[in-house]
């Protein structure tokens, strides 16, 4: 299962978001390193189209996407020479696949320091780049002595080379307009920036007028990131106490009172999804509907195996229909019968949406 870490300076709110993702009990205390060890849970991901899909078939079971939230524990200046939890935390960085910054955005005088996200944007910022630097600074040399007798690392050699350049003026990778291709060539490495992030700027329950104020003051920071960085603004203990709350109709009432609409928690696990690469592929039927995930630029196949090896390995066909067009026609049958129900073979590449139903022989 794919999975981001929250990362930040302590008391930023991780736990709290944390526990508000995955109904975990993370110990959210007004000090620093409350969290030592990580915490790991799951969280679930938030789609409207197969919870339609669900009532149009009657399922007995929705089963929906998962990914998995990793609570880091607090990040201090220094962190990347040993300070605070030190290597330890910047180890449990490098197991994820895409990170979380949380930003601290409001005022409270029992939490010690400062809060403006620009701040702990460059702490964190810093001791991940520094931290990265001294990583290529090993391996750059190591590569570039073996591309003199090896020439097939000489272009390992170049984007260790055009990372250590970045990181040397303390830019993070993924906002350093690095090439797709050098990327790829770095994701051996486990580089902490070379990933994509998500940002939480985190605000009070009494400045929520503030948050599209506070999310461009942030934004600004990113402006030569691209695709590489989304940005929520959210107050991660409302949004916390809300998901506590069992029923989905009062939960909403509560959210929408606040006028945060569905919430920015459900805003920010699809961003989390999307930004690992994941897309979601649908089966329908009595028994269960259920999201499957997969990489976007999937093929059928690589899709089938996501349900079952078997299904890969004795590929024949799929069959395709958008849900929105399958819920125009109300059943899988019905869009049979009128024609819009796609036959696709080996090389057809799935598309976020689609409901799918294989045929295998093994």
């Amino acid at each position: 299962m794919e999975r981001f870490g929250l990362v930040g300076l302590p008391n930023a709110g991780k736990s709290s978001l944390y526990n508000a993702l995955t109904g975990g009990g993370a110990l959210a205390a007004p000090y620093p390193f409350a969290t030592k060890d990580p915490n790991i849970g799951v969280a679930m991901v938030p789609d409207e189209r197969l919870d339609q899909l669900a009532e149009m078939s009657q399922s007995k079971k929705t089963i929906h996407a998962q990914v998995e939230v990793v609570d880091i524990g607090g990040l201090v200046e220094g962190a990347s020479t040993g300070e605070g939890l030190g290597n330890k935390f910047l180890a449990n960085i490098r197991e994820v696949d895409a990170i979380v910054f949380v930003l601290r955005a409001f005022e409270d005088d029992d939490i010690v320091g400062s809060p403006d996200p620009l701040e702990h944007l460059r702490v964190v910022e810093i001791e991940l780049a520094l931290a990265d630097l001294e990583t290529v600074e090993k391996r750059l040399k190591q590569t570039e002595r073996a591309a003199k007798l090896d020439k097939t690392m000489v272009e390992e050699a170049a984007a260790l080379k055009t990372a250590y350049d970045s990181l040397s003026e303390g830019l993070p990778l993924y906002r350093a307009g690095l090439s797709d291709d050098v990327r790829a060539t770095l994701a051996p490495h486990f580089l902490l920036t070379n990933r994509r992030v998500l940002v939480v700027v985190n605000v009070g329950e009494d400045d929520l007028d503030s948050i599209p104020e506070k999310e461009a003051l942030v934004a600004a920071e990113f402006n030569n990131a691209g695709d590489n960085v989304e940005i929520i603004g959210m107050c991660v203990q409302l949004e916390a106490e809300a998901a506590a709350i069992t029923d989905h109709d009062e939960r909403r009432e509560i959210l929408e009172g606040f006028g945060l609409g569905e919430g920015a928690l459900f805003r920010m696990v699809r961003s989390a999804y999307h930004l690992l690469g994941l897309r979601t592929f649908m089966t329908t039927g009595d028994k269960e509907s259920r999201a499957w995930t997969f990489y976007e630029g999937s093929t059928a196949p690589v899709c089938a195996g996501r349900i079952h090896t078997d299904f890969q390995r004795g590929f024949i066909r799929a069959e395709v229909i958008q849900w929105d067009e399958l819920l125009k026609h109300g059943s899988w049958n019905a869009a049979k019968d009128v024609g819009k129900m796609r036959v696709e073979g080996k090389d057809y590449v799935a598309q976020d949406g689609d409901v799918m139903e294989f045929r295998f022989n093994v």
